[in-house]
């Protein structure tokens, strides 16, 4: 711009005064201003934070915004997006990193220009980051051109290694080459993608680069790098490595030319390796130089063939493979060699079926030098010194060659030798046996010689013996080698002449001076039991039958077995001792003879001599019932004086037998003759008598003998039951047990236990009454018993009978009767009363009516002796069942303590909170005892809502948003929403509600234009009917005022006449805008808050939740400790071991120990009273030896005694049972009751002994103590001491008579003396009298089991108060471990990921919402309007935000009427925008608390 009149003059007016200038510089000056100030085109966006610029001046440095996108002429550019920078030297090509904006910014904004940082492309060329100003940024460059610049820079970096050999001998990859040969010349170049040839990196760095040579040898033992160079780049040669000859290492190897950096020898260059080369080979052996020999294998024997391994090397002692080409040699002189051939394993060549022959004087071998020769070679032979040992056997030379003569009994010896081929003696490490065998007679030995040592031995062995010979007889001897089949045995001839040594015997003998008696050898001789054989006379003859004369020498070598010396001159004329018989006819005398290899023998059996004993026996039985006839026989046997039976009976001896007895029946009785010459006696019978052993005298001649039989009981008649008094019918509470099993015995006519096996007995009964387990029938024991065990009663009140009865074959022996005298239990609880208000009515929060509670027992009287721990009240509410039994999940109480004016055995429920739900309820009382378990009748109570407080919807609407456009859609504030009365606890509390609401728009105090509904009003009035309204289809006026973005609410106040003054509000917040298009974007984001408000809630609600949870498992984390920590002090006190209680192993380990040692206390056996326990009722205190124990047992023995008429008296409460008892059982049994009485000269229980009061310093011999101190009272005490104090008196204990009667006579100078007892047992009345059987105690046996019961020892006791504490402990154990277990849990499950993403999403779910609010403006608004006016009363319990919810479905709206504050509008058919938001987020706003739900009580 320029004047048109040049010499115009152009002037500024500033500050008041006025300035010449030129217009075309203040033109341009204004113009950039404008440009720079107002002409605002780069729209800045992706606000990330505000950073400070250290590389501007301190006065620069700040404040600058951070942003991650900018908008420009309609293009945006991003982070990250490749751009062209212009203007700058040379031209940029880059990344974009961020914008930066000078100022203080937040969210997006627009201005003129600003910075952009660029990461210089490409990187591994430009490592560079640039800001410039975001004017120079290229806006036309197009992104592809970009790019392409970018990807040829990057072709410029190297790429590969170009390899060549220009000498040969190159390496191919996976070649295997032989050890040494040449690597040849290799020259290298690096080619980038271009295929141009480099040698330094482009750019302006311009590093230069290197190529690296490595071999690498990959041993076994790892990988080794034996040859590495660097070479540098030579114009002429580029890389060049020269050959290489000296790789030589068997196995796999690599060469690797890598392309590394001049200055560091990096590998890597901008995050990309360099270019290599990699070439895998492998190096295998050379061809066979030189030869070793392997392992030989010996021994070496002569003609055994044996194999030489020869193993081959190439030239760097590789092992290598021969060739069979290759035809060894074999030299050894002195020796004869020849093989069968070769063979080539592996690396080796095998010289196989080499054979040696030679002589070989000695066992132990001779040396050989032997020469292997390979021909073709560098090394061709080798010399190696063999032993050569004798060789296998192959030949037998025997000696003598000639036939031999041996006299019959002598023996034969042959000299051999073993050879093998050569000649040599075999000689071997195995067995090597000669064996000899003849032929040509029976009976021959062998002869064997073992010759492995020394090759040679002398065959010889047992004589040669040939049977009946009388001449010469010829035999063949054959010798052999044992397991040597290929080697041929010898053959030798032997003449057997007849030898003439003793070779037989006869022998005869005179019997009662007859002619002699030839005895042949093993014949047996009979002779008179204890007499003797006389007259033995012998001959010997030879083998040719020719008597040998008897001379000294063979007179010493006759041997006989009977007597041991003989006569040598008896011997001399041919006789020989006598032989005495055997005494016993059963044994039988062995004889022998021997001389010089003969032998004779016979045999000498007894007779029986005459008979001068006589024996009985009984048969298989001993046993006889009485009446009946003995089923085994008598078996009578006559024996001689050595206890022989005699075998010969004369006629008529049968005559002289007699047989006597007690109670023996002659009549039945008879005699025979038995087998084997013996007596047989049968038909013995006994009549009358006593049961047990008998004896039967049995006489013949003068010889007797007696027999022992056992008499049992008859035949079965009767049945008893031992330890049962049938007399008195046997009392038992209903469902207990007899205190004993039921036995039945079967018995005889005269009352003797039977003991007849496998009767049948059956119990019978009447039908009123049951027995558990049903009683079957039984068969009796070998004892004549039938045990039916101890039975359990049930039933009613009253007696019964019931009646064994056995079954012998077809006869029926009936028992007697036993009365069975049914008691009620009064402790078992057979039903609960609940007495209580039935007409009371019930309200939420108030205090339910009284509870009385009465347990009745079984005799229809409330069970007095129950204990309010084992009753509870169970409160749940009712799911429309008729329950039997409470569920799982109640609210349970105890009784209330007891207060003055209770009545006993009544337990109450006092000032019980009605439940916070209305509706029906149940209540159920229950008693258990862990015994028992009782549960009342079920009490339905109606609960009522109370009176209504506050008004709540019953679908909890969003935020509306709404704009005063045509649009109807635009204005509608609530499509349906149903309104309802709810009570402080959120109980439905409208019914017969009847009034109205009405709706409201509402504002802030401070803002002045409020909206109007349709119709131009701001009240809209509904009907209210039994506490619901209904509020359909409300819109604002159509161009109605509002002020744009305010918050608004609807205020819903309810009011009904009949209820006088009462009100309840809710209010519905919503926002206004004069824009539709503002307004739909302000509704989605309401939406979304409104999602973000419940699930922030909810995430808030889990973690307060947790957080009380933590606190509360600390707590009791802490009280169970507490509770652990006292009772480990006590298990201390108690001197229990600490180190078992480490864990519950131990503690359970102690545990059984101490249950244990319980039990074997428990079972000690102690002394108890056996008398049957008194009748179980609450009215029955028992019998007097019941009630108190004594622990010394010298002075329970005194006090039995002394109280023996007391000891079953019956002590009753009241005179009526007393009367009741006495008449039941007919006059028979004892009773005293306590009400009858006289209490008032009771003893002081615990007065001092009456000498103290006239001679307090007095010390009395004998320990005088008052005989109540002993007894231990094991329940109600009080009135048992009322019992012994008037049974018992001032009874006094000493240690013996004298001190008694000492102490009595210094007591009776001041003073009435009481009754004396001693531990001794003896007794002074109180009137001084003593001494006789009345005053002298029996032994405790014959007191017949009145007496006074034992206490369990001091140690049971302790040992059960450690076992008590020891569970309690582990109780506590466990309890500690599992609150510590559940606290670790939960404490770990805050460290969760789950549980810290959840905090991380409600915090972001904060942030956004925050960030929402500020788009809304409500973080603008100070005074939004959202809190309600409070009534007198309280009408909301929530917090206002959790009364945001999502509006009902669109199927919904399409059910309601159209009707808008009494007009009918047009129909809108806009359809709501859902809220996008994570599904974790809309799943907790879906789940989120309604505020008009009802809340739920918690149950336990």
């Amino acid at each position: 711009m320029r004047l048109r009149e040049k010499n115009a003059a152009f002037s500024r007016i500033i500050s008041g005064h006025e300035k010449r200038t030129t217009i075309d510089k203040d033109f341009f000056n204004w113009l950039k201003e404008c440009h720079e100030q107002c002409d605002k085109q780069v729209r800045f966006g992706g606000f990330t934070k505000a950073v400070t610029r250290p590389d501007l001046p301190k006065n620069k440095q700040n404040p600058w915004a951070e942003f991650s996108q900018i908008e420009w002429d309609g293009k945006l550019f991003k982070k990250g997006q490749l751009v062209r920078i212009q203007k700058t030297v040379p031209v940029l090509y880059g990344a974009i990193r961020r914008f930066l904006l000078h100022g203080e910014h937040e969210g997006d904004v627009f201005a003129t220009g600003g910075d952009i940082e660029v990461q210089q492309e490409p990187k591994c060329l430009y490592d560079d980051i640039r800001i410039v100003s975001l004017a120079k940024l290229d806006r036309t460059a197009r992104p592809e051109l970009v790019k392409r610049y970018i990807e040829d820079e990057e072709a410029k970096l190297p790429d590969k290694i170009v390899v060549t050999w220009p000498e040969g001998d190159a390496v191919f990859n996976n070649e295997k080459r032989p050890a040494g040969k040449t690597i040849g010349d290799i020259k290298a170049e690096i080619a980038n993608r271009r295929g141009e040839y480099i040698s330094k990196l482009p750019g302006s760095s311009s590093r230069k680069l290197l190529v690296e040579l490595k071999i690498v040898w990959h041993s076994p033992t790892g990988s080794e790098m034996i040859v590495s160079h660097i070479s540098q780049y030579g114009k002429n040669w580029a890389y060049w490595f020269k050959k290489m000859e000296n790789i030589k290492n068997l196995g796999p190897h690599t060469l690797i030319l890598q392309t590394v950096l001049n200055e560091s020898g990096n590998k890597v260059f901008a995050g990309k390796e360099l270019p290599s080369k990699v070439v895998k080979f492998t190096v295998t052996e050379a061809a066979p130089d030189k030869f070793t020999v392997g392992l030989l294998e010996g021994p070496f024997r002569v003609g055994a063939p044996f194999q030489i391994p020869l193993e081959f090397q190439d030239e760097f002692s590789h092992p290598t493979k021969p060739s069979n080409k290759l035809k060894p040699l074999l030299e050894a002189p002195g020796l004869e060699l020849s093989h069968d051939g070769t063979q080539v394993k592996g690396n080796s060549l095998v010289i196989q079926g080499i054979v040696a022959k030679g002589s070989v004087p000695t066992s132990t071998g001779k040396n050989f030098n032997l020469v292997v020769t390979v021909p073709g070679l560098a090394e061709k032979s080798q010399s190696l010194k063999i032993r050569l040992l004798p060789g296998p056997p192959h030949s037998i030379d025997v000696s003598p060659e000639d036939g031999v003569q041996v006299e019959n009994g002598n023996t034969v010896r042959f000299e051999i030798k073993i050879l093998d081929v050569a000649g040599n003696l075999s000689v071997q490490s195995n067995k090597l046996n000669a064996v000899c065998k003849f032929t040509g007679a029976a009976g021959l030995p062998s002869y064997s010689v073992e010759c492995s040592a020394t090759g040679q031995g002398t065959l010889t062995g047992d004589p040669i013996k040939v049977k009946k010979i009388t001449k010469e007889q010829v035999i063949t001897a054959i010798i052999e080698l044992q397991g040597h089949k290929d080697v041929k045995g010898i053959e030798r001839v032997v003449e057997v002449l007849p030898s003439t040594k003793a070779a037989s015997m006869e022998l005869c003998y005179h019997g009662d001076g007859t002619k002699a008696s030839p005895i042949k050898d093993g014949q047996e001789i009979l002779g008179t039991a204890g007499e003797h054989i006389k007259g033995l006379e012998f001959t010997i003859k030879d083998e040719a039958g020719r008597v040998l004369d008897m001379n000294n020498t063979l007179a010493s070598k006759i041997k006989v077995n009977w007597t041991p010396k003989i006569s040598k001159d008896t011997v001399l004329k041919g006789h020989l001792p006598d032989v005495k018989v055997p005494n016993s006819a059963s044994d039988t005398k062995y004889c022998h003879i021997s001389c010089t290899g003969v032998e004779f023998s016979f045999t000498v059996k007894a007779i029986p001599g005459d008979p001068v004993q006589i024996k009985c026996k009984c048969g298989s039985g001993t046993k006889v019932r009485l009446g009946e006839i003995l089923d085994s026989h008598i078996l009578v046997t006559l024996k001689d004086k050595y206890g022989n039976d005699v075998q010969k009976l004369y006629h008529g001896i049968l005559k002289e037998l007699s047989v006597s007895g007690d109670g023996l029946v002659d009549d039945e009785m008879e005699r025979a003759l038995g087998q084997g010459c013996s007596f047989d006696i049968k038909g013995i019978k006994f009549e009358g008598g006593s049961l047990g052993s008998r004896e039967l005298c049995v006489k013949w001649k003068e010889l007797t003998d007696y027999v022992r039989v056992e008499v049992i009981a008859g035949k079965p008649t009767k049945i008893t039951i031992p330890d049962w008094n049938v007399d008195q019918p046997v009392s038992i509470y209903n469902d207990h047990k007899f205190s004993k099993p039921l036995i039945v015995q079967l018995c005889d006519e005269s009352g003797n236990a039977s003991s007849e096996p496998n009767v049948k007995v059956q119990l019978a009964k009447e039908p009123g009454f049951k027995l558990t387990p049903v009683p079957q029938p039984q068969k009796t024991d070998v004892q004549g018993r039938a045990y039916f065990g101890i039975m359990t009663v049930s039933g009613k009140r009253g007696v019964f009978e019931m009646q064994p009865k056995a079954f012998c074959g077809r006869t029926v022996i009936s028992g007697p009767k036993i009365k069975v005298s049914i008691q009620p239990d009064v402790t078992k609880p057979i039903s609960l009363v609940v007495e209580y208000d039935k007409s009371a009515s019930y309200t939420v929060g108030e205090t339910l009516t009284e509870f009385v509670v009465k347990v009745i027992a079984e005799d229809e009287n409330v069970m007095t002796g129950a204990k309010p721990s084992h009753i509870a009240m169970k409160l749940w509410q009712s799911d429309g069942r008729i329950d039997t039994r409470p569920p799982t999940k109640t609210i349970s109480s105890v009784p209330d303590s007891r207060r003055r004016g209770d009545t006993n055995g009544h337990f109450y429920f006092r000032n019980r909170k009605v439940p916070e739900i209305s509706g029906t309820h149940n209540v159920m009382f229950v008693y258990n005892d862990t015994k028992y378990e009782v549960f009342s009748n079920l009490v339905a109570i109606n609960v009522q809502p109370g009176p209504p407080v506050k008004l709540v919807p019953l679908q909890i609407p969003g935020t509306p948003t709404v704009s005063n456009t045509q649009k109807i859609a635009s204005r509608s504030l609530i499509r349906t929403l149903q309104l309802e009365l709810r009570d402080e606890f959120d109980n439905p509390a409208g019914q017969n509600v009847n009034g109205k609401v009405t709706v409201e728009v509402m504002c802030a105090d401070t803002v002045n234009e409020v909206p109007q509904l349709a119709g131009n009003t701001r009240k809209v009035v509904l009907q209210l009917e039994n506490g619901r309204a209904t509020m359909q289809n409300l819109f604002i006026q159509e161009n109605t005022p509002g002020k744009d973005g305010q918050e608004y609410f609807l205020r819903c106040v309810a009011n009904s006449p009949s209820n006088g003054k009462w009100t309840a509000l809710y209010d519905i917040p919503f926002l206004f805008f004069n824009d539709a298009k503002k307004q739909s974007q302000m509704a989605t984001l309401t939406k979304e808050r409104d999602s973000l408000v419940a699930a922030i809630k909810t995430y808030k609600s889990l973690f307060v939740t947790t957080n009380q949870l933590i606190d509360e498992l600390k707590i009791a984390v802490h009280e169970a400790n507490r509770e652990k920590t006292k009772l480990r002090e006590e298990i201390k006190r108690q001197n229990i071991p600490l180190s078992q209680l480490q864990s519950l192993t131990g503690l359970d380990s102690l545990l059984q120990q101490r249950v244990k040692e319980r039990d074997q206390l428990l079972n000690v056996s102690r002394r108890s009273c056996g008398l049957q326990p008194a009748v179980r009722h609450q009215e029955v205190l028992g019998k007097i030896a019941h009630l108190a124990m004594v622990r010394d047992s010298d002075v329970a023995r005194v006090l039995s005694w002394h109280m023996t008429t007391d000891m079953d008296c019956v002590i009753t409460h009241t005179l009526r049972k007393a009367k009741e008892i006495h008449r039941d059982s007919g006059g028979k049994q004892q009773v005293m009751s306590l009400d009858t009485m006289y209490k008032k000269n009771l003893p002081d229980w615990d007065k001092p002994l009456p000498h103290i009061r006239f001679k307090p310093n007095w010390r009395p011999a004998g320990n005088p103590v008052y005989a109540r101190t002993f007894l231990e009272f094991p329940q109600d005490p009080s009135n048992c001491k009322i019992v012994f104090g008037s049974l018992l008196g001032d009874a006094i204990i000493c240690n013996n008579l004298d001190h008694a009667t000492l102490y009595r006579q210094e007591l009776v100078k001041y003073t009435h003396c009481p009754t004396i007892l001693t531990r001794d047992g003896e007794r002074i009345r109180s009137n001084g009298k003593f001494g006789g059987l009345l005053n002298k105690a029996p032994a405790i046996e014959r007191l017949r089991g009145a007496v006074f019961g034992e206490p369990l020892t001091l140690k049971y006791h302790a040992v059960c108060t450690q076992i008590d504490t020891l569970q309690n402990y582990r109780v506590a154990m466990v309890k500690y471990e599992d609150a510590n277990k559940e606290l670790e849990e939960q404490q770990a499950a805050l460290k969760d990921p789950e549980m810290q993403a959840k905090h991380r999403e409600c915090q972001e779910a904060e942030e956004q919402l925050k960030d929402i609010d500020s788009r809304l403006g409500l973080g603008r608004q100070p005074n939004r309007g959202r809190q309600p006016v409070r009534p007198p009363q309280p009408s909301f319990d929530e917090d206002p935000s959790s009364a945001k919810r999502s509006r009902p479905s669109s199927g919904r709206q399409s059910d309601t009427s159209s009707i808008v504050n009494g007009v009918t509008p047009s129909r809108s058919s806009a359809p709501s925008t859902p809220t996008r938001q994570s599904a974790r987020r809309s799943a907790m706003a879906n789940d989120s608390p309604n505020m008009g739900g009802a809340k739920r009580a918690r149950y336990n």
